[in-house]
């Protein structure tokens, strides 16, 4: 039997969790037609179909799906392993992905991360700056970063920044026009700007607590986003109330361009936190990076 080419099957692997052929070249940095070229050599080597491909999606076949659960994590072992020979070198080196929120990038990543990089230059780190909750075993991600009450339980936990608080916003200008509301109830009579959840799609609900009564609230308005720039561009531009972690506004709350309300119904909560799997090995430069970032 003719041996299999490990590249075929991690190519594999990648288009089938991608669902996309572009998405997985990409992240492979090869180009679509190679890509195929591996998958159909695969598949005819084997004499088997694995991917179901259609004008707008890639799935797996059954005997696809089955080849990418036997095969999908043991790949990912061996690659968890090999990193780990990198203490073998002087210095740590390699690539470590992360993904995160756009947010967190420039306000913690960034200036925690400066010195490290510049000491060991042969450290890459990729962000994927992604607001959907993304399956980092699964996206081969080396770690993820989110805020404390919505890590799994069956990962390991590092803080990486101090508690939050989260803030309702407008406009002077939006204030001038609409009476500023004073408890979570009054902003039923405003226009509010409004997250769609990338992962599931579902409406963000906006949550008080005030003296241990929380109180939740689903808000209305002429906006909805999936990301945080645009709804901080709406808030700026009059067009409605925004609410989202602090940090997020506060250059514009300092300069006096939003104006924050209730903010006796916006106590403070864990913050950022970096997380990964616990059965999986770090390599040197992540452990480097996971030291620099973690909360002293």
């Amino acid at each position: 039997m003719a041996k299999r080419n490990l590249n075929d099957l991690l190519y594999f692997v990648k288009v089938a969790r991608e669902n996309s052929f572009t998405r997985a070249a990409a992240q492979l940095g090869i180009t679509q037609s190679a890509l195929s070229q591996s998958i159909s050599g695969l598949e005819e080597q084997i004499g088997i179909r694995l991917l179901t491909r259609t004008t707008r999606s890639v799935s797996p076949t059954p005997a696809g799906e089955r080849l990418l659960n036997a095969i999908g994590t043991r790949l990912e072992e061996m690659e968890a392993e090999l990193d780990a020979l990198t203490d073998l070198r002087d210095k740590p080196a390699g690539t470590v992905r992360i993904t995160c929120g756009e947010a967190v990038v420039s306000s913690i990543l960034i200036p925690k991360l400066a010195s490290v990089l510049k000491e060991y230059p042969d450290i890459k780190v990729e962000f994927d700056v992604n607001y959907g909750f993304r399956d980092i075993v699964a996206d081969r991600f080396d770690a993820g970063i989110r805020l404390g009450g919505t890590i799994d339980k069956d990962m390991i936990a590092v803080p990486i920044g101090p508690q939050m608080c989260m803030a309702a916003v407008a406009s002077p200008e939006y204030f001038d026009k609409y009476q500023k509301p004073s408890k979570p109830e009054d902003l039923l009579q405003h226009n509010c700007i409004n997250m769609r959840f990338p992962t599931h799609g579902g409406i963000y609900v906006w949550e008080f607590e005030k003296d241990g009564q929380e109180f939740n609230i689903r808000v209305d308005g002429q906006l909805t986003f999936n990301t945080t720039p645009a709804m901080i561009n709406a808030a700026l531009a009059g067009l409605g109330i925004a609410f989202l972690p602090e940090e997020e506004f506060e250059p514009h709350i300092e300069n006096g361009r939003l104006v924050k309300v209730l903010e006796e119904w916006c106590p403070p909560f864990d913050g950022y936190y970096l997380y990964y799997p616990s059965r999986r090995q770090p390599s040197p430069a992540f452990s480097l990076i996971r030291d620099a970032l973690r909360t002293s």
